[in-house]
């Protein structure tokens, strides 16, 4: 595990989705999560809320690693456009997202979620925006 992830903590929503952040560098990032029933909607299959969630989150963090200890960068999402394309009904599914390209306040993800035979379930591209003080990235002292 590396320093960062070490160092990042989940909070809120993302903490009761119970994802992990498996892999983390600059332009990438990995979320994993075990499909529960809580996760399932009326079909038996992962809810398509929980995808979307764990797209957007594995896109967000892609690009907002900082490399410097005890710093951080945070973003807000402006738009995310998600294709729903396979389904998981249990097992862990795997999303791995790419910084894709931006500018000091704006960048751009692609993010691809795999179910637990590794096929492609739904995948996503988002605009982000760095808040204020982030766009460095050295980023913010945490406080």
């Amino acid at each position: 595990m590396s320093q960062a992830i070490a160092e990042e903590e989940l909070s809120g929503f993302n903490v009761t989705v119970g994802y992990e952040l498996t892999e983390w560098e600059d332009g990438h990032a990995v979320l994993e999560l075990d499909v529960e029933q809580r996760h399932l909607n009326r079909s038996g299959v992962l809810h398509g809320g929980v995808i979307a969630t764990i797209l957007d989150a594995a896109c967000g963090y892609a690009g907002q690693y900082c490399g410097e200890p005890g710093n951080v960068r945070l973003a807000v999402t402006l738009s995310l456009n998600t294709q729903f394309i396979g389904q998981a009904k249990a097992g862990r599914v795997r999303c791995v997202a790419t910084k894709i390209g931006g500018g000091r306040k704006i960048y751009f993800c692609r993010g691809d979620m795999f179910n637990a035979d590794g096929d492609l379930i739904a995948s996503a591209e988002g605009v982000y925006r760095f808040r204020a003080g982030s766009e460095d990235p050295k980023g913010i002292p945490r406080t």
